[in-house]
């Protein structure tokens, strides 16, 4: 079932900025699923790129550089769509490295905009209501680029980690400073020290900068094991305080429904929980990737109302 339409003229905008590999499409399909295609419009900055793959080979930079991409156009579209106005996108066929025909899109209630550079201007950035980082540990987005695009784009394991190599001085200069734009930023790894079945799902970190109102979750905490959730205040890299949630992938199920029902709960809808909330590629499920898409559909609905 899905949640209750409470449509507005001017759509709701999250954009969920990352390098390549780093859950961003994952992430973006849960809430697809939950809210209904009818209702989410979700769009990839990438197809903004200027050169195809063939193209790129002969310059001085890769994909994940602004003057690779039309940027400034970019832009124009983000305005457009932040007022609830069409355009015409570029597209970008990441599967045979060629660019397409241009495609309609029509702003819904939510515009989900993801990529490599959706928070890379300020301009960019004020388009948006709600603004996510995925910052996973390099080791495990190379784990996950590698096995991408070796099983769907057709590179060799040795390609993809020759042109993550290349790719390493624009992924530091121009990829992760937007992290510093980031009103959510989401790591999923290991909880450190521990020998936990390969099996476990990754822990998820979520610094929630107060940029944004979330949910009050302070009284969950007192129910559940503090040893597989909590809520830390932390020191952000500017070092400033804000709160860092922690919901580790060991966490029993128990704990874990206890969190969902929390922030279901905030969200005020009598409606059922969307099945696709925590859902992986190869069919497992992820509690702490179902609490970070459900703390995302609580932004989504809060601008709403």
């Amino acid at each position: 079932m899905k949640l209750a339409d409470t449509r507005q003229d001017r759509p709701v905008m999250l954009a969920i900025a990352g390098d390549s590999a780093a859950g961003k499409t994952t992430l973006t399909d849960g809430l697809v699923e939950a809210l209904g295609a009818h209702r989410i419009t979700s769009l990839c900055v990438d197809d903004y790129h200027r050169y195809d793959r063939e193209e790129r080979k002969g310059l001085p930079f890769t994909a994940l550089h602004p003057d690779c991409n039309y940027v400034t156009i970019m832009e124009q579209h983000l305005q457009l769509l932040a007022t609830g106005q069409p355009i015409l996108k570029p597209v970008y066929d990441h599967s045979t490295g060629l660019l397409g025909r241009p495609e309609l899109i029509e702003p819904t209630e939510f515009v989900i905009v993801e990529g490599l550079l959706p928070l890379s201007t300020k301009l960019a950035c004020a388009c948006f209501d709600v603004t996510v980082y995925l910052d996973p540990p390099e080791e495990i987005r190379r784990d996950w680029k590698v096995k991408r695009d070796t099983s769907k784009r057709g590179y060799t394991p040795e390609a993809v980690l020759t042109e993550m190599d290349k790719r390493e001085p624009e992924s530091e200069a121009f990829i992760r400073p937007q992290r510093a734009a980031a009103d959510i930023v989401v790591r999923f790894a290991p909880v450190p020290e521990r020998d936990d079945p390969p099996s476990t799902p990754l822990s998820a970190e979520l610094m929630l900068r107060p940029t944004i109102r979330h949910p009050d979750l302070t009284s969950v905490f007192s129910e559940v094991d503090s040893a597989a959730m909590h809520l830390k205040l932390l020191r952000d890299h500017d070092g400033r305080p804000v709160d860092a949630l922690h919901v580790h992938g060991h966490a029993a199920r128990e704990d874990s429904l206890v969190l969902e029902k929390a922030i279901w709960s905030a969200m005020k809808t009598d409606t059922e929980f969307p099945p696709s909330l925590g859902v992986l590629g190869d069919a497992a499920r992820s509690d702490p990737l179902a609490i970070t898409q459900l703390l995302l559909l609580y932004h989504l609905l809060d601008d709403r109302t």
